[in-house]
């Protein structure tokens, strides 16, 4: 029998076989913006604060928005780190393979100056000039952001211990290197720290890895005292780092020890690595178990003096966690924006559309205010020596701020992925990624609780925090009736804060809101002041729902466009 004779109709040329294979309306890629450069608030804190700066936050800036960086990011993220036990003889080795592009990454870091430029520079302002590099890093990948905030905290023990002068030399260095070569014969050094253990967790009191004195020698034409460390640790970041700040006790009294990894003949410090932590987030980077068993370690300061000791670098280590935070915050919104204003949906840009433009104002609100509070605590860190108000007022808004963003953190990540739909759900493009990273921050170097327990406790130590916060201010008082009666009403709060730890976490909120507020009125534009006094700190009728996107019937669309407006990167 005879085919039929198909009709006209049925006849279509080969190529309109895949014509559905036409992609229409799909987001812009989020590539080809300047994260400084076009970011209004951060270019104009710089301005106001470290002018010398900005050509090397321009630089960082653009990697941020290079095709080439972020996919060294993907890369990094895609293959994970591997333990290596063993070399192929069966020589213990304890190392981790990383992937070329983790390595890249770490040169780019090392080579912009992200762990060091607070030291480095003698210029004003530095450690607030290397917060905005931190904050624009995060925005490039954040694996590597916690190598360069331990690198960048760690000179703070090197450079009070005699001992470790090499190391605050070579900590100093632009040039990365990764080789496991004695610290003498290297440009520069990657520093960890491993200081929880199984049993105690954030308090490190509890700590059970014992040391006993083994000798002292010349160590790099210094005097070291060195230790035999026996224990385990539970998280230790970092593994394959040159050296480690690490916790002891000696005679029952906590004590802080370096433990370099190779040691001064070359050969391997005993340092064991147990197994590599399988993460939520933060692929790119290990994490790790260890145990020390006869490990080599120089005493850093006093036998007993080790929680003192680690404090004066744990400042350095959660202001980078709040600045970080805040920079992940950024790297979301900028995300969301891009996606919301280059895809269409019911007839506009989706950034156009009621509900979203809520949604993206509300974010960029918070994101301002995190910014600006982290930044100011930066500004405070470069006058701890000198201003003991300065002083004061960092000692308690710093575990305030690295409460504060850590948490905020996820539910904008959250938000933004929405924002994205399902786009944002896979692992093509980089809001999955930031999505699983973001609630990272809140429970590294101390929890929510943690940090909260930490305010209360600077205040009950030293009133002088508590003056210093109300001090700071003061000197935007009476420039807005809503932001005075939300201070007024903070006092009474903190005042039942240090009678009772139930409080610490609403009252750490309070300074929170409080302080962003305040730098908001010095540094912001009246629309998103005024968004941000009537839906954080506002009456009832424009009382803020728990979700981004529930601003109140007192703010209006022409509001939240120019608020979207000015926080947009890419125009």
């Amino acid at each position: 029998m005879n085919a039929p004779i198909p009709s006209s109709n049925a006849l279509k040329p080969a190529s309109d076989r895949h014509s559905t294979h036409v992609v229409r309306n799909q987001a812009a890629m989020p590539t080809g913006f300047n994260a400084f450069d076009d970011d209004v608030v951060l270019k104009a804190a710089i301005e106001r604060e470290a002018p010398w700066a900005a050509s090397r936050c321009s630089a960082i800036g653009k990697l941020a928005g290079d095709d080439a960086v972020q996919e060294l990011a993907r890369q990094a993220n895609r293959n994970a780190p591997e333990l290596k036990t063993h070399d192929r003889f069966g020589n213990r080795i304890d190392w981790v393979e990383l992937h070329p592009a983790w390595h890249e990454l770490m040169s780019l870091a090392w080579k912009h100056e992200v762990p060091t430029l607070s030291w480095t520079s003698k210029e004003k302002q530095p450690h607030f000039a290397r917060a905005v590099l931190s904050y624009l890093w995060n925005q490039v990948e954040q694996g590597t952001g916690c190598p360069t905030g331990m690198a960048y905290a760690s000179y703070a023990g090197f450079r009070h211990e005699p001992a470790l002068k090499i190391w605050a030399e070579k900590s100093l260095g632009t040039v990365y290197e990764n080789s496991r070569r004695e610290v003498a014969d290297k440009p520069s050094v990657v520093i960890g720290y491993a200081m929880t253990e199984k049993q105690g967790g954030s308090d490190l009191r509890e700590t059970q890895t014992t040391a006993v004195f083994s000798h002292t020698a010349d160590y790099h034409g210094a005097t070291a005292h060195w230790y035999e460390l026996t224990g385990h640790k539970w998280f230790c970041s970092v593994p394959q780092s040159d050296g480690f700040f690490t916790l002891a006790k000696v005679d029952g009294g906590v004590t802080c020890f370096f433990l370099p990894r190779t040691l001064p003949d070359g050969s391997h410090n005993r340092f064991f690595i147990q197994r590599l932590k399988d993460k939520a987030g933060n692929r790119s980077n290990a994490s790790s178990e260890v145990e020390y068993s006869g490990t080599l370690a120089i005493r850093v300061g006093e036998e007993g003096a080790g929680l003192r000791e680690i404090l004066s670098h744990s400042h350095l280590t959660r202001l980078d966690f709040a600045v970080g935070s805040a920079g992940l915050m950024r790297q979301a919104l900028t995300l969301a924006l891009n996606h919301a204003t280059t895809r269409n949906g019911f007839g506009s840009s989706l950034a156009r559309r009621p509900m979203m433009a809520n949604v993206l104002a509300d974010m960029a609100v918070e994101v301002e205010a995190a910014t600006l509070m982290a930044l100011r605590i930066a500004r405070a860190t470069d006058h701890i020596d000198t201003d003991p108000q300065e002083k004061a007022f960092a000692r308690v808004t710093t575990p305030m701020a690295k409460y504060f963003n850590c948490s905020r953190v996820v539910a904008v990540a959250n938000e933004a992925l929405q924002c994205h739909g399902g786009n944002g759900f896979v692992e093509d493009g980089p809001m999955a990624r930031l999505y699983r990273e973001a609630p990272l921050n809140s429970v590294w170097e101390g929890t929510a609780n943690m940090m909260c327990m930490d305010v209360r406790r600077a205040m009950l130590k030293d009133a002088s925090c508590r003056d210093a916060l109300f001090a700071e201010l003061a000197d935007v008082r009476g420039q807005d009736t809503r932001f005075d009666a939300y201070v007024a009403a903070m006092g009474p709060l903190l005042d039942a804060m240090l009678q009772d730890e139930f409080l610490a976490r609403p009252a750490s909120e309070a300074i929170a809101r409080s302080l962003q507020g305040a730098e908001l009125l010095r540094h912001s534009t009246p629309e998103v002041i005024d968004v941000f006094m009537k839906t954080r700190l506002g009456g009832s009728m424009n009382s803020w729902g728990a979700m981004f996107g529930s601003l109140g019937p007192g703010v209006t669309q022409a509001q939240a466009d120019i608020i979207v407006e000015r926080a947009q990167v890419k125009r």
